[in-house]
């Protein structure tokens, strides 16, 4: 039996509670069903030692929708940006090298290489407009897909010219071709890796950068304000949305002519939910090989899903401090900015080498935040709180993670401390997040914050695979969702927008 008239969606993440508000709108009655004890997903705000708080996956806000933005009021809901604008902060052992956009605001950089600057940032921007203006559509429909070729066609000759150039290239070879200063390259190729299994020297890796094109925000109480003001509209709406109530299996019911359809899920209690529509913010792989099965699936759909990429080879860490950090050569006022530690095209792809033989990085690159400055409610007064990224950390790191996790976690204080000598006499704890644990913590297969990695042949009308590229998927009534589906990840709520458009439209786009 099903219930005519719900929609349950499959985890409480940023695109499943967009999903939820976007349904119940339209006059849906829709159930979000959680496994952790708060909503979020991976994008939440937690306590990761006494009085100290961070956002526990993505710690920097860069693409989330102005549709979804605008429409469901997040601001009026408690969404409040501590910081926009941040500046980029690359270091180096000459000293900081500070961007902001186009603009060099300090560090030794020839004119040559700041018109450079402004020319490939100019350029950068037209194409990721031209991305971004795709979030919001639905791959592979034929109308959709002639939009996307009138948007390429309207850059005009040389710009179209040149994305056929450059949208496969190597961020190495293009940026050796742009550029002098080796610390500007470097700043301007994490970009394209950073998240990513991917090297400078590794093909598309321009695309890649693509992503991450917009301006950097920080949420103020971190990235659980965000999900937390989608919750808030998404009950206004009318959803209901149950915590501590994780999926255990989705419920198939045979109909009269033999085929099967989705009649609802079963919890991990045992309890049954019925609904006539299943949409999953679970990743591809959690969705169809561990709650569906792979036996209600056709044998090549059930295999490309098992192929899709999806392991991650990024770590998180958080260091509880007793006080401000002092990194040489960065002024007080500074600290506050997103600081890189990537000197270098060298220094980026050697990172890398490791992984390819599932080994992490002894000298990584860095991606560091000092959210409390802005945002001092994060941390005990007088105390700070110090996230970053670090690449690279493989899934699969041979002789596994609980005996490499410590050796990371060294390596990477030793790299800050080359930058900030101090930091090690003020640390009073540390977390540090591995793949295996963001697996094991946010229940995504492989650790990968994007649900699988965001390559070309992952991307609009392929993600995550052809049959399931349009949010319906093979079984009807079940609908994707998450990060996994077009157009990746980020906090960005496109993917729950538009799985919301295909099933008030019936699966038919």
């Amino acid at each position: 039996m099903t219930d005519a008239g719900r929609v349950v969606i499959v985890g409480g993440g940023h695109n499943g509670l967009v999903c939820a508000a976007w349904l119940a709108r339209a006059g849906r009655k829709v159930l979000v069903l959680e496994a952790a004890d708060q909503v979020g997903g991976a994008a939440v705000t937690r306590e990761f030692s006494p009085g100290f708080r961070v956002s526990s996956g993505a710690h920097l806000l860069h693409a989330l929708d102005p549709v979804v933005e605008r429409t469901l009021k997040l601001a009026s809901h408690g969404l409040a940006l501590a910081r926009t604008g941040l500046n980029t902060v690359a270091l180096g052992e000459g000293g900081p090298l500070v961007l902001n956009g186009a603009q060099v605001l300090a560090g030794e950089v020839s004119a040559t290489d700041r018109l450079a600057l402004a020319q490939h940032v100019s350029r950068q921007r037209r194409y990721a407009a031209l991305l971004a203006r795709q979030h919001g559509r639905i791959p592979s429909t034929p109308w959709n897909l002639a939009k996307f070729a009138l948007d390429i066609r309207r850059l005009g000759r040389a710009d179209m010219r040149e994305l056929l150039r450059v949208g496969t290239m190597p961020l190495y070879d293009l940026l050796e071709d742009r550029f002098e200063n080796a610390q500007l390259k470097g700043a301007l190729a994490l970009d394209g890796v950073l998240g990513a299994k991917l090297g400078p020297r590794s093909g598309q890796t321009f695309f890649t950068s693509l992503q991450r094109a917009g301006a950097y925000s920080m949420p103020r109480g971190g990235m659980g304000t965000v999900t937390g003001a989608l919750a808030i509209a998404a009950r206004a709406a009318g959803a209901e949305i149950r915590v501590s109530s994780p999926v255990a299996s989705f419920r198939v019911a045979t109909r009269e002519d033999g085929g099967e359809h989705i009649s609802g899920v079963v919890l991990e209690s045992g309890e049954e939910v019925a609904a006539a529509v299943v949409v999953s913010n679970a990743d591809p792989k959690t969705t169809f090989l561990r709650l569906l099965g792979a036996r209600h699936l056709d044998a090549e759909f059930a295999r490309r899903v098992q192929h899709f990429r999806a392991q991650g080879c990024a770590a998180k860490l958080h260091l509880a401090l007793d006080g401000l950090p002092e990194f040489r050569g960065v002024p007080p006022a500074q600290l506050g900015e997103r600081l890189i530690i990537a000197p270098d095209l060298g220094y980026i792809e050697a990172a890398f080498n490791p992984a390819k033989y599932r080994e992490f990085s002894p000298a990584p690159v860095l991606e560091i935040t000092v959210p409390s400055l802005h945002d001092p409610g994060l941390a005990p007064p007088g105390k700070q709180v110090l996230s970053a990224i670090v690449q690279y950390a493989p899934y699969d790191l041979a002789g596994g993670w609980d005996a490499g996790r410590p050796h990371l976690l060294a390596a990477t204080l030793d790299v800050l401390a080359r930058y900030a000598p101090g930091l090690r006499g003020r640390i009073l704890d540390a977390e540090l997040l591995t793949p295996v644990d963001l697996e094991r913590e946010f229940r995504i297969t492989g650790g990968h914050w994007h649900h699988g990695e965001l390559a070309l042949d992952q991307f609009m009308m392929l993600r995550p695979v052809p049959g399931a590229a349009q949010y319906a998927t093979p079984l009807p009534g079940l609908y994707l969702c998450g990060a996994g589906s077009h157009p990746g990840g980020g906090v960005m709520g496109s993917a729950g927008r538009n799985a919301a458009r295909v099933v008030l439209a019936g699966g038919r786009v």
